[in-house]
C-alpha cells in the first residue's frame, strides 16, 4: 500500500496566478494514465519535514523530449536540468532529470498510487477507470522493451511487482490469447515478461497507435514491429493445449505415451510434459 499523506490542501502560488489544476492526471485521459505508468515505474517521490518533497524522474538525455511534454502537462512549476556521471554502466553517463515540488500535485500522485520512497515491488495498477492500454505503455517505455531479437519481434517488461506482472499477463492474455505463468528469477527477484512474434505484434500494435505519447525511439521500434510479416517457410508456435479432465484421463490410461500422442493428436513431447505434471501433483489429477 502506498503510503499516504495526510489530506491538507495548501493555498498555492498556482492559485494566486489562476491556474486551473482540476484536470491534472485525470487518469482516463490518455496522457496521463502514459504519465503515471511512467512515473510508477521511472519515477522516485520523496518527503522531509513540513510538508517539503518532490518528484524526480531521471531518465537518459537521448529521451528528454518526454520530460518536456510531462511538464508540459503538468499545471504546476517544474524544471527540468542535466547531469554528467560516471555509473557502473558507463563513463559518461548523460541524463536529463525532472523535478516537480508541487505539494498538491505531489499528494495527487500519492493518492493514485505512487508511493513514498522504495516502491519497486509495491506498486499497482490504479483503482477505479483508466486508460489501460496507455497505461501499460507508460510502464513499459520505462521499464520495458520493444524491437527485434534474431528477426524476430518482440515486447518485454521487467518488473518487480507481482501486482504489475499479473496485470500485464492477463491483459496480454485476454488482446492475443498467449498465456504466461511467471515467478520471479532466482537471480535478482524480478519478473521477466516477454511476448515475440505474433502475439508481440499483436500487443504492440495495439499499444503504440498512431498519435499517441511514447518514447520517441520507443514508438520507431514498435512501428518496425506493427510492419513485420512472418517469413515464408516459418510456422508459428502452435496454440497452448486446453487440458480437460476427460483428455487427462486417456493420456493417463494409455499403455505408452506414444499411445496417448496417438489418441489425443498432439505430439509425443507434450503428452510427456503433461503426464509429468499429473504423476507428481504439479497440475490436479482428474476426478
Amino acid at each position: 500500500m502506498a503510503e499516504r499523506e495526510p489530506s491538507v490542501r495548501q493555498f498555492t502560488l498556482d492559485d494566486a496566478l489562476g491556474v486551473d489544476t482540476t484536470g491534472f492526471m485525470d487518469l482516463k485521459d490518455p496522457d496521463y494514465a502514459y504519465m503515471f505508468g511512467f512515473l510508477q515505474a521511472d519515477g522516485h517521490l520523496s518527503q522531509q519535514s513540513r510538508q517539503r518533497g518532490r518528484l524526480t524522474v531521471e531518465i537518459n538525455a537521448r529521451d528528454i523530449d518526454i520530460l518536456r511534454k510531462f511538464q508540459k502537462l503538468t499545471p504546476y512549476n517544474s524544471t527540468i536540468s542535466a547531469r554528467t556521471r560516471t555509473t557502473n554502466f558507463a563513463e559518461n553517463s548523460h541524463t536529463a532529470i525532472w523535478t516537480l515540488c508541487s505539494l498538491e500535485a505531489r499528494s495527487k500522485l500519492n493518492e493514485l498510487g505512487l508511493p513514498y520512497g522504495r516502491k519497486s515491488r509495491t506498486i499497482a495498477p490504479p483503482h477505479g477507470k483508466f486508460s489501460s492500454r496507455d497505461y501499460l505503455r507508460g510502464v513499459i517505455d520505462a521499464d520495458g522493451s520493444v524491437g527485434y531479437s534474431q528477426s524476430y519481434p518482440f515486447i518485454s517488461l521487467t518488473t518487480a511487482s507481482t501486482p504489475i506482472m499479473a496485470y500485464m499477463c492477463s491483459y496480454a492474455e485476454e488482446l492475443t490469447g498467449a498465456e504466461r505463468r511467471l515467478q520471479r528469477n532466482q537471480r535478482d527477484g524480478i519478473y521477466n515478461i516477454m511476448y515475440i512474434t505474433e502475439a508481440a505484434k499483436s500487443l504492440v500494435t495495439h499499444l503504440y497507435y498512431p498519435g499517441c505519447l511514447a518514447l520517441a525511439r520507443k514508438q520507431t521500434a514498435a512501428a518496425s514491429v506493427t510492419a513485420w510479416k512472418r517469413p515464408a517457410g516459418s510456422k508459428p508456435r502452435p496454440p497452448r493445449i486446453e487440458w480437460s479432465q476427460q483428455m487427462d484421463r486417456t493420456l493417463l490410461a494409455a499403455p505408452t505415451i506414444a499411445d496417448a500422442a496417438a489418441i489425443l493428436g498432439y505430439s509425443w513431447s507434450a503428452c510427456q510434459v503433461r503426464r509429468s505434471k499429473l504423476l507428481h501433483g504439479r497440475v490436479t489429477l482428474p476426478d
